[in-house]
């Protein structure tokens, strides 16, 4: 049992409030135990300029921010040049989403995901990814009712999570007190399939063993399909 009284392989209490806010057509503030994070997917006509006039894909992407009161110490607002951490986790949210999409199926359309975290405890970059994914695939059902797009383009859901190892066991779904002195630390990004999307592994100290690499990958495969199982069998 951990301090929070979590068996090793056990996930945070997990929460999905869709349609948080009006504007965005998907709209979820996702919550991983004290981890909160608003999700939004917005739709704009037309194509990143990078792209060739003649590509038939339409375009995902994302962006990442803690906001200054998320964190037990405030951050500064990141106001005109984001960090590299930050880089990291929203280029890391958009590589997921799209890996789960067929962009040839949102031609001329370009999906904005924003990821703003209200309240950091761990975990903030896999419980975005979780909440993007809801909110991609409601505002997905919002175009093909209008008519915006022709065939749905999401190709499966997608799910991620932290797992670790802290005081020499392996444990998921880490809270900050965990990852701040875990001597492994582990990202894992699934398909509802089990093909690997992302599989970040670092060791923060001694080097660890092979086998426990296989089963940090277990429990965090574990922790994904249980959320696709309860929470994506979405209306």
């Amino acid at each position: 049992m951990r301090k929070d009284n979590r068996a090793l392989n056990q996930t945070r209490e997990i929460k999905f409030t869709r349609n948080f806010t009006k504007n965005a057509l998907g709209s979820v503030l996702v919550e991983f135990g004290d981890t909160k994070v608003i999700t939004t997917a917005s739709v704009e006509v037309g194509k990143p300029k990078w792209m060739d006039k003649d590509d038939p894909r339409g375009w995902l992407t994302a962006e990442y921010s803690l906001l200054p009161s998320s964190t037990s110490t405030r951050c500064q607002r990141e106001r005109t040049k984001i960090s590299g951490r930050t880089q990291e986790i929203q280029r890391l949210i958009g590589r997921s989403l799209r890996a789960c999409v067929d962009l040839e199926k949102m031609p001329d359309l370009t999906i904005t995901i924003d990821a703003d975290v209200i309240q950091a405890d761990g975990g903030t970059r896999t419980a975005s990814i979780c909440g993007a994914y809801v909110a991609l695939n409601d505002a997905v059902k919002k175009l093909l009712k209008d008519g915006t797009i022709k065939q749905n383009p999401i190709i499966e859901p997608i799910a991620a999570i932290s797992a670790g190892i802290v005081d020499g066991e392996v444990c998921l779904d880490l809270n900050y007190e965990e990852d701040s002195h875990a001597q492994v630390d582990s990202n894992v990004v699934l398909t509802k399939s089990g093909k690997i999307i992302e599989f970040q592994t670092t060791a923060e100290g001694e080097a660890y063993e092979f086998d426990k690499m296989i089963e940090i990958f277990n429990v965090a495969k574990k922790g994904i399909n249980e959320i696709i199982e309860k929470y994506f069998t979405l209306e």
